[in-house]
């Protein structure tokens, strides 16, 4: 990745991914979410749950409206409902992306202010290219066989890594072939969206291979069931794993991580940051 992908302005801030990695919290405005089982879908609760990622270090939030496992049927006009009220409110406390998958939407939360779109669908639908194109706001496409909302059983890879790869170049040349410019692309491999456990820990042993494609790496490993599989863990007694994924994430690449808890993940990763020399210490008086 060189400078010019690296360096970033999005919204008020600047990010360097050459020597930088952002925290994404995540907080859903659906009643079916995978984590918090619908705990912040009550804008008030939604409202609270950015204020308390803000305080607690996030540099980005994302907000999303429709989860992408299948659930049943959410409308472009009550996924704006549930999204426009809470970017609104986040804007000003951190950078703020749109988890979606319809251009529509798209379109009405940058002109919102948010810095971000975060399509897991990989562009499934080219017109999310053009809704960001000519735009300040940056793209996260990701890696997945199926659309959103779509059960995909027992899925097939000859080499997943590979695979994810070629397919995540082969979007990237749709965005820009569309006007999309290359620095407002970012790209994340999609950890366990049609992908079994044995899927999601060889692309995270091979990552470096997906930074190789040249845009800033968004992990999105948080809580995930390759996480609880491994390990035979709950669903809310994942963190220690999801600490450990964050930081190897980074080592092998990841420059933006995407979770649910906020304050640990922050720790670990100013910690990483500095280990690599990136980041001094907040205060130095041992043994000086």
């Amino acid at each position: 990745m060189d400078q010019e992908h690296s360096v970033r302005k999005i919204g008020n801030r600047s990010f360097d991914f050459a020597r930088q990695v952002a925290v994404m919290a995540i907080v859903n405005r659906t009643p079916d979410s995978f984590h918090d089982k619908g705990s912040t879908f009550a804008l008030e609760q939604a409202v609270a749950a950015v204020e308390r990622a803000a305080a607690a270090g996030a540099d980005w939030i994302d907000i999303g409206g429709v989860p992408f496992a299948p659930g049943p049927e959410v409308s472009a006009a009550e996924e704006l409902d549930r999204v426009l009220p809470v970017v609104t409110k986040a804007r000003d406390l951190a950078v703020v992306s749109v988890d979606t998958f319809r251009p529509s939407v798209a379109a009405e939360v940058i002109k919102a202010g948010a810095g971000v779109i975060n399509d897991t669908s990989g562009l499934r639908d080219p017109e999310m290219a053009d809704a960001v194109a000519g735009t300040d706001a940056q793209l996260v496409l990701t890696h997945s066989l199926a659309p959103p909302r779509t059960a995909w059983p027992r899925p097939h890879y000859d080499d997943v890594t590979l695979e994810v790869a070629g397919f995540l170049r082969e979007r990237v040349k749709v965005a820009l072939d569309r006007g999309v410019r290359p620095n407002q692309i970012i790209i994340d491999p999609g950890h366990d969206l049609n992908k079994n456990t044995l899927h999601s820990l060889e692309l995270t042993r091979r990552l470096d291979e997906i930074a190789a494609v040249g845009y800033p790496m968004l992990a999105a490993v948080s809580n995930k069931d390759f996480i609880g599989e491994t390990l035979d863990a709950a669903q809310q007694s994942r963190l220690s794993g999801t600490l450990a994924t964050v930081v190897f994430c980074i080592l092998h690449g990841a420059r933006i991580v995407r979770v649910h808890d906020v304050p640990a993940t922050v720790d670990a990763v100013r910690m990483t940051e500095a280990i690599l020399g990136w980041r001094a210490p907040a205060y130095t008086r041992h043994n000086i």
